[in-house]
């Protein structure tokens, strides 16, 4: 049975040498105190050596893991030996020196604390085989140097100890306090409740108050303990100050136990030397209970360290330089496969958090390039001033005699070259993800050689850079091109007449509006109106807004009576020429030859739409037609018609661009890249003369392989110690 302490002593040296101790919670007692709860004294008279550091404030500052191994001879002498040193140190006061040296080189000289535990052994023939871990005492004010927080981090220091299923928690406690105000056994019930591994020392039962006792705790009546509790009587700092001799304290202990009138009675249960026997035997049971359990999980740490170790690859293939030409080959191929399945979205690791490659280039044509050209006002940063600016500067010196085609020109191009930021934007998206892509695909094998990997990106990022700029320059020359021609034949294109209708729809929508909101005051209206002073100038010639507009069988008729050319809605438009005294429509006897027919500029589709409108309104009557905005202001009117006829055609070439410009990326940037990526990097890569430097291991991942290796090898070690001891 002593040999499973052995035992387990040697698996926690083993797993020490990897700093992995909490991959395998191995059975310990943990102790666990407040400051001066005489933590410090308990384990000094369990070793019967002076070898802790003694002070103020907080001395115990890292986990100190103190294996205690008896020595079979009586007359042997204790010794103490450090994980950290290679040394044998018998003077003990040469142990405590190093305890506070090794702990001020982690945890400073500042009184902060360090998670690192010190590895300690002790042989001597008068201890027990314990393995013991003492922990900073429980502290509530920071007090000189102290870290603010040092309350915070001691408190999660001891609790990640204690939680560990495998560990007896040895909560000490002074009597000369209440119990309930006990922080240690205020932390061991919060992770063991039901105190199955809980073992309660009171220390300091000497400096109770005269008449007072704590029999009541220490029979179980008054805190019960599935491990109960056991009374100690320390040394008193008068003691310690004047170096009383450890074999006297623990006489002068066991007299006070045996001539105590209340613990007399018990006094085989109490002092140190009991404590240390339940310690040990505690520890012993444990540890039997425990070994299955612990063989299972070291196989299972086994067999993933194994998987984890196959994920590293063979070193020797690599040292020797073996079948460099088909590893980077398969490397290249790898790499080139994945780039491509994750653009056509096939890739097996395909994330489920955040949309990637194709997907991701999919969202940004239809959702980020959509939206961005949506966005876009046909008519943005176009004032009315700008429009009137045009037409004036469109006729030069002459009049205007009817909405001049360049004014449309001039004004529809720079409302067109608003598409192209976005346009270019959606370029420069692509290509970001497409490099994203590419710094992506790097397999678990691929990252064991960083500079094969750092090539391959240069490669594709090269590559992606050189079919970049044609694919700009040709976005660019898309807008360029809808600038170029402005196509007024295209079918969807709203047109002279389809502007003026919509104008049409506008006016009468208002006037039905003004009716309905004059409708109260529509009788006083009509009485006011026969009054002479009230009736129009001419009989029967309607009135909008105090403007009068011709009746269009007098005044939009092509002749009068006498033949006479009479003013038409186009002259009354257009501003009082005849079709002779317009230029752009040539003359009178051309028009009426069926043969002839007028190129058809934006002024002829302009007045031949607006005399086919002017025919359709006479027909309907004509007495509900109005002047946009309720206005015969020539200017206002050319205006609105200039602004319907931009958006119309804005919106027929921001549709084309929405269209052509993904399939244009596609086919110039990710299509290209995407079918010559191999091809560029094994023309690139595969030389002979660039294997040995290409083939080259990270040192990181190196290093990561040879402490997998170390652990596999602790694993196993201690594997077989349990499987031999079972």
């Amino acid at each position: 049975m002593e040999n499973l302490i052995e035992l387990t002593n040697k698996i926690q040296d083993v797993f020490s040498t990897i700093s992995s101790s909490d991959a395998l919670d191995l059975p310990q007692i943990v102790v666990v105190g407040s400051q001066s709860a005489g933590k410090s004294s308990v384990l000094e008279n369990i070793v019967q050596r002076d070898f802790l550091p003694r002070g103020s404030g907080i001395v115990t500052r890292r986990p100190l893991v103190l294996q205690l191994i008896t020595l079979r001879d009586p007359a042997a002498q204790d010794y103490a030996e450090f994980l950290h040193l290679d040394k044998t140190i018998y003077d003990f006061a040469e142990v405590r020196a190093e305890i506070e040296k090794e702990t001020a080189r982690l945890a400073g000289q500042n009184k902060g604390i360090s998670r690192m535990p010190i590895h300690l052994k002790i042989y001597s023939p008068k201890v027990l085989s314990l393995t013991l871990v003492d922990l900073p005492g429980l502290t509530k004010i920071p007090i000189g140097d102290q870290p603010t927080d040092i309350e915070k981090q001691i408190r999660s220091l001891v609790v990640d100890y204690i939680s560990k299923p495998n560990s007896i928690i040895l909560a000490i406690t002074p009597a000369n306090i209440d119990l309930v105000n006990s922080d240690s056994l205020k932390l061991a019930r919060q992770v063991d409740p039901e105190g199955k591994r809980t073992l309660g020392v009171l220390t300091k039962l000497d400096l109770m108050d005269a008449g007072t006792n704590a029999l009541d705790i220490l029979t179980g009546r008054a805190y019960p303990l599935r491990l109960g509790f056991v009374g100690t009587v320390n040394r008193s700092q008068q003691d310690i100050l004047t170096n009383k001799a450890m074999k006297d304290a623990l006489k002068a202990e066991e007299d006070f136990f045996n001539q105590h009138p209340a613990y007399r009675r018990i006094s085989i249960r109490c002092g140190t030397d009991f404590l240390s026997k339940q310690l040990n035997s505690l520890l012993l049971n444990h540890i039997k209970e425990k070994l299955p359990e612990m063989r299972s999980k070291l196989n299972a740490l086994i067999h993933s360290t194994e998987q984890e170790l196959q994920q590293y690859g063979d070193p020797a293939m690599v040292a020797a330089n073996v079948q460099g030409g088909p590893l980077v080959l398969r490397l290249l191929t790898n790499f080139s496969s994945e780039f491509v399945s994750a653009i056509d979205g096939t890739s097996p690791n395909i994330s489920t958090k955040q949309l990637y490659g194709g997907a991701r280039i999919y969202y940004i044509f239809n959702n980020v390039f959509g939206q961005a050209l949506d966005t876009i006002a046909p008519c943005s940063q176009l004032s009315n001033h700008d429009i009137r600016t045009a037409i004036r500067n469109s006729t030069g010196p002459r009049p205007s005699l009817f909405v001049p085609e360049i004014a449309f020109d001039l004004l529809i191009k720079p409302q067109i070259k608003l598409l192209e930021p976005p346009s270019l934007k959606c370029v420069e998206l692509v290509y970001e993800e497409l490099m994203k892509i590419c710094h992506n695909c790097g397999s678990k094998e691929l990252q064991r050689y960083p500079r094969l990997f750092a090539r391959m990106a240069e490669v594709v990022s090269e590559l992606l850079r050189e079919h970049l700029s044609p694919t700009v320059t040709y976005v660019a020359s898309l807008i360029a091109i809808q600038r170029a021609y402005i196509n007024t034949n295209h079918p969807e294109f709203l047109g002279a007449a389809g502007a003026m209708a919509s104008l049409e729809s506008e006016g009468k929508r208002k006037k039905r509006s003004e009716k309905k909101r004059n409708l109260s005051i529509n009788s006083a209206a009509s009485n006011a109106s026969n009054s002479p002073m009230m009736r129009p100038q001419q009989e029967g010639a309607p009135m909008v807004n105090g403007v009068h507009i011709p009746k269009l069988h007098e005044e939009f008729s092509g002749l009068g009576d006498d033949g006479s050319q009479k003013d038409s809605f186009l002259n009354y438009f257009f501003g009082g020429a005849s079709k002779q005294d317009r230029p752009a429509l040539g003359p009178q006897d051309l028009i009426s030859n069926a043969q002839y027919v007028p190129p058809l500029s934006m002024n002829n589709i302009i007045e031949a739409e607006l005399e086919k409108k002017l025919e359709e309104v006479s027909m309907d009557g004509g007495d509900d037609w109005v002047a946009p905005h309720g206005t015969q202001n020539r200017e206002d009117i050319e205006t609105q018609l200039i602004r319907s006829l931009i958006t119309s055609y804005f919106n027929i070439t921001r549709k084309t661009i929405r269209d052509s410009v993904p399939k244009a990326i596609m086919h110039l940037l990710v299509n290209s890249c995407r079918e010559a990526v191999q091809n560029r990097l094994v023309t690139e890569l595969y030389r002979d003369d660039l294997f040995s430097e290409l083939l080259q291991e990270d040192e990181t991942l190196a290093a990561e392989r040879q402490k997998c290796l170390a652990m596999l090898d602790v694993y196993k070690r201690a594997f077989g110690m349990i499987n031999d001891a079972l």
